[in-house]
Formats: C-alpha cells, structure tokens, sequence
C-alpha cells in the first residue's frame, strides 16, 4: 500500500488518480490547510474506487503512528508541504517547521515501520538563478527563498538517509511549473484563500473574481520581455510518479530528475494562448519586475526520458483548455 501525504492537494489528488487506475492500493493524508474533502471524493468518483483517508497533520506524531499501525505501507509519496514562495518569505519559521520537521517524523515513522522506499516532492526552485537553460539535475543547486531552501534541505536529509541505510530507495522529482486540470473537470487547481500561482490567477481575472492579472516585468531578455517558465500538465507530472515509482520498486539509492517538458513559455505566449483557446478576454496590468524572480527557467527533461520511459505528452493548448474547463464553472 502507498501513503500519499498531502493526497488531497493540486498535485496529490491527481496522483491518487494514476495510482488507483493503475491498480495500485493507497492511503491518503492531507491537513486540508490548503484543500479540501472535495478532491477526495472527486478521486473516488474518477476511479470508481475507494480507499482510506486520514485528516492528519505531519507535526502531530500521534495521528502519524496511527496511520502506520492500521495500514500495510510499503511506500510512500509525499507532497505534504506548504509552497507559496512569497508567503515562505514573510513567514520562514513556519515554513522550516512545517515542512522539515513534518518531514523527518514522516521519515521517523518510516523507519518504525520499515518503510523504505519514498518518491519525494521537491522543486526546481533548489536551482536559483541558473547559469544555462535548459537545466540538468547536476546543474548548482542555490536557493533564493525558503521554499525553496526546505525542499533542499529536504533532498539533503533524504541523501543522508540512502548513505546511512542502503536499503532505502528514494526519488526526487523536481517539477517545474505544473498547470492544468482532469479532462473531466472534475479535478484541478482551486486553493484556499487568494492564490499564488499564475494559472489560478489568471483565471480569477478572466471570471471577474480579481480585476486584473498582474504581470510582473517586461524588460526581461525574452522573447517578449516577460518571463519564461516551464509549464507541464499536471496529469503528465502525476503520471511521473508512478513511473519514479516503479524505479524506487526495483533499483536501490536516491534518484534526481526533473519533471517539465523542456520547452519555455512566456507570460504573453501563456496569456495569449488561454485567450485563444477558450476564447475569453484576460484583462491584466503590467507591473515592475518582482525581486528575485529570473528571466527565464525550463528543464531539461531527458533524463527522466531515458531512466523512467516518461515524457510530458500534453501541450500549453491543452493546458489551458482543461485549466478553464475546471474552473469557469466554480
């Protein structure tokens, strides 16, 4: 069985999904600080099965160890975290604690329970500023907010773990800017609060919720000014798990690859192509660079390719399409 942590999130509950269809038994967790119980049942609607699922908190000890005694666990995929890079920045504590410390009692738990395999959900924030694109998983790892730093501390304790107990098989699995939603519309990005990302954003702008998207910088040495980024479908990154998981089955260690397509959209090239293909209007205003943010970041995805058999199928059409699809609605 596989304990999904975090299972109700954006990115969780559409892993439970290619889990469950996979033939796969899970066991989901999640705190729903930024989710909900809707998700849950979405998953069990999509799939047409049930499983067991916990409302439980990584810092609470307790609930974690009852997870582990009434369930057969043999591996874990955690995504549990919190991940608003501005947010980690006014609040740095909480982010540390949260996420490190939830992190190593899920770890402390693991080892209890001789648990030793882990698909980890970390970020392509860990690479910074890069010094090339497309980026490589041995590109220089530099944090620039504290985001970031967790999910690289993270990887850190996770290798320490490999060397201290070579049984252990772990894979880290960088993402780039995931975006989309279930080709049902029945699941997809809807957060809690005021959202931080840009497709939830730029969507809220198109039903009026917000008068405007923000677009930051247009001075940047791009194809238009504004920035690029990796944009990858979030169903082709859910199925990346199954396929770090089926690694971490067979092969021992710590694994590192990036999860993108490899190819680089700007704000514009996002916007326009939104608008185009749902055929609605994006209203947005154009702001001063943010500080920190970079020019220009995509992966290079063919390691992944070569050592999983995975590769993003779904392009930024089809990303927009089932983005709106899930939300114009709601």
């Amino acid at each position: 069985m596989i304990l999904v942590t975090g299972a109700s999130g954006y990115i969780g509950s559409h892993t439970c999904v290619e889990l469950l269809n996979a033939g796969r038994q899970i066991v989901g967790l999640d705190n729903l600080c930024n989710s909900s119980l809707d998700a849950v049942e979405s998953v069990k609607k999509l799939t047409g099965k049930e499983f067991p699922f916990y409302v439980a908190d990584l810092l609470d000890e307790e609930s974690l160890e009852r997870v582990f005694s009434e369930n057969e666990i043999d591996s874990v995929i955690h995504f549990a975290g919190l991940k608003a890079v501005g947010e980690s920045v006014a609040k740095p504590v909480w982010y540390y604690k949260n996420n490190i410390s939830g992190t190593v009692n899920l770890l402390e738990a693991m080892q209890r329970h001789g648990v030793k395999r882990m698909v980890f959900s970390s970020s392509a924030t860990v690479y910074g500023a890069p010094d090339e694109v497309p980026i490589r998983e041995d590109a220089p790892t530099r944090t620039t907010n504290p985001y970031g730093s967790t999910k690289l501390y993270i990887e850190g304790i996770l290798r320490d773990l490999c060397v201290a107990d070579p049984e252990f098989s772990v894979a880290l699995l960088r993402y780039f800017n995931p975006i989309g939603a279930h080709k049902s519309g029945l699941l997809g990005e809807n957060p809690n609060g005021i959202p931080n990302n840009l497709m939830p954003r730029l969507c809220q702008a198109v039903k009026g919720q917000m008068k405007e998207l923000t677009v930051f910088g247009t001075d940047y040495p791009t194809v238009d000014g504004t920035g690029v980024r990796d944009y990858i479908h979030v169903c082709d990154l859910a199925r990346g798990h199954l396929h770090a998981l089926k690694k971490i089955e067979k092969d021992f260690g710590i694994f590192v690859y990036n999860l993108g397509t490899g190819k680089g959209y700007s704000v514009f090239e996002l916007i326009n192509t939104f608008s185009r293909v749902n055929k609605v209007e994006v209203p947005y205003v154009i702001c001063p660079r943010r500080p920190g943010d970079v020019a220009s970041v995509f992966a290079d995805p063919s390691k992944a390719k070569t050592e999983l058999d995975w590769e993003a199928e779904l392009g930024l059409d089809d990303m927009c399409a089932d983005s709106w699809n899930f939300i114009k609605d709601k």
